[in-house]
């Protein structure tokens, strides 16, 4: 049971990703009730279950708003694994500073941007202004809600209109 099920929040807000068997767990409690079901199946001895691809829970979850953390890692899932710069996602990536640190640039979201080698090199200790380089967009904050569409690289068909990643 390793699938992974999309949890939302009783007014459909998505909330986490959690793992098929703990879903089954949330359904058989009445704690949720099934959006949207997947195409696989678990059994035990007497049964066979089908497995949840989207999950609604009963409650509403009053939970504070969750600030995504400053870290190389989620620059890049962020920017989607792609140099702000070229758009390539090829070769080797690293985060660049638009206002470099020796400029008096901080380490902020809105400072900070995934950039190729080559464009890195290229820009050197530069500002955006003085390299006479351009973004493909501008850095910024992500929005918990936005980073759980940033984290999962390939979601499930069924989970994409609650992602608002499209339709299904």
């Amino acid at each position: 049971m390793g699938r992974q099920v999309l949890v939302l929040n009783q007014n459909y807000e998505p909330l986490l990703v959690c793992n098929a068997k703990r879903a089954l767990v949330l359904l058989f409690l009445g704690k949720a009730e099934v959006v949207e079901n997947s195409d696989y199946f678990a059994a035990s001895i007497r049964r066979r279950f089908i497995l949840p691809s989207v999950v609604r829970l009963g409650s509403f979850i009053r939970r504070p708003r969750l600030e995504v953390k400053l870290s190389k890692q989620n620059i890049f899932r962020r920017d989607r694994h792609v140099c702000q710069y070229c758009g390539t996602s090829q070769g080797t990536l690293t985060i660049d500073h638009l206002v470099p640190k020796s400029l008096g640039g901080d380490d902020t979201w809105d400072n900070l941007v995934c950039a190729c080698t080559v464009c890195n090199n290229k820009k050197a200790n530069r500002s955006l202004k003085q390299s006479r380089m351009t973004l493909i967009k501008k850095p910024r904050r992500p929005h918990y809600f936005s980073f759980i569409q940033y984290s999962i690289h390939n979601p499930d068909d069924n989970w994409k209109p609650y992602l608002f990643l499209g339709k299904a």
